[in-house]
């Protein structure tokens, strides 16, 4: 038998839903259940995903609802699973007969597969509890300090960065595997995802560079423009890290394949969150979490990008 698995791309969070969903559906079918991995995004370029679901058994981790019988699982946390009413109520009326788990209350989707595996059906991963805990502090960003976010010296919040740049379905394929038979630690600091890692780190230098000499302060609202070239790292933190006193960033960026907004709540501004940035994201056909949402354009669209970042900037300004 072959399984697909479809899961988010270029997140570490989507990177260890697939090692926990892969252990779940051996631990159900045999070792013999042959996998094939699939990073998915939300760029305009993205193949669709009804299209991938090719196996004995196909599953959708950690990204947007498909309507399609050939969708056997799904395990998904964000708000915006459901692109419109017509793939939630496949969802609903396939929810009782099939494994289909979504709970938007959980900080991780990897925590989501753990809790629904031994809660279901009695399989405990205690050998993949650090994986599970790692990701859902990254995913949720359960840091003390924005600094502690961007503290690249543990191996894991390396790999991290080296998934959010690398994971396309090969890499995927690779790294599963090994995570699935070792320690996350020990994978982490392998010499390959340290070599990786030694050219992200620079990337990520001339990013905050970039972001310091770009950002626009606005009362609650740190706006970086950096659409007037193309960026090779893109991170989540630097803003706040610069700004502690920003409750919201939205960073506008072109990209290889086009351009992207971010918009993200600083959980360290010693504010509460008043905005659902999945909502607002959801809006111009992005989505994501209340306190972190995204948005793609094609590659022809980089001004639009320019006037929705500033239209969400004024928005979150109040």
């Amino acid at each position: 038998m072959h399984a697909v698995v479809a899961t988010h791309g270029h997140c570490f969070d989507g990177l260890c839903s697939a090692v926990v969903f892969t252990r779940l559906l051996r631990a159900l079918r045999g070792p013999d259940l042959s996998f094939r991995y699939y990073s998915c995004g939300y760029a305009p370029t993205q193949r669709s995903v009804t299209e991938l679901l090719k196996g004995d058994e196909n599953a959708i981790l950690d990204y947007r609802f498909s309507a399609s019988e050939q969708l056997h699982w799904y395990f998904d946390h964000h708000r915006t699973a459901f692109a419109d009413a017509a793939d939630r109520a496949f969802f609903d009326a396939r929810v009782d007969s099939h494994p289909y788990h979504y709970d938007a209350s959980y900080s991780s989707c990897t925590k989501l597969v753990r809790d629904v595996a031994e809660r279901s059906y009695g399989i405990a991963m205690p050998e993949l509890e650090p994986l599970t805990q790692w990701a859902d502090k990254i995913d949720s960003a359960a840091f003390e300090s924005a600094e502690a976010a961007l503290d690249s010296s543990h191996p894991v919040m390396r790999l991290a960065s080296v998934v959010e740049h690398h994971s396309d379905g090969a890499f995927l394929s690779r790294l599963v595997p090994r995570l699935l038979d070792t320690p996350i630690e020990i994978v982490a600091d392998r010499s390959e995802y340290r070599s990786l890692y030694a050219k992200i780190r620079r990337r990520k230098a001339a990013f905050a560079r970039s972001v310091q000499k770009n950002a626009h302060a606005l009362e609650r609202v740190v706006l970086v423009d950096l659409s007037g070239s193309e960026v090779e790292s893109y991170g989540k933190f630097v803003t706040y890290a610069l700004y502690p006193e920003a409750m919201y960033s939205v960073i506008v960026a072109r990209l290889e394949n086009g351009a992207r907004i971010n918009v993200g709540y600083n959980p360290w501004s010693r504010r509460s969150l008043d905005r659902d940035l999945s909502s607002i994201c959801g809006r111009y056909g992005g989505g994501g979490h209340p306190f972190v949402g995204g948005i793609s354009f094609p590659a022809g669209d980089v001004q639009r990008a320019r006037n929705v970042a500033q239209e969400i900037a004024l928005e979150l300004n109040g």
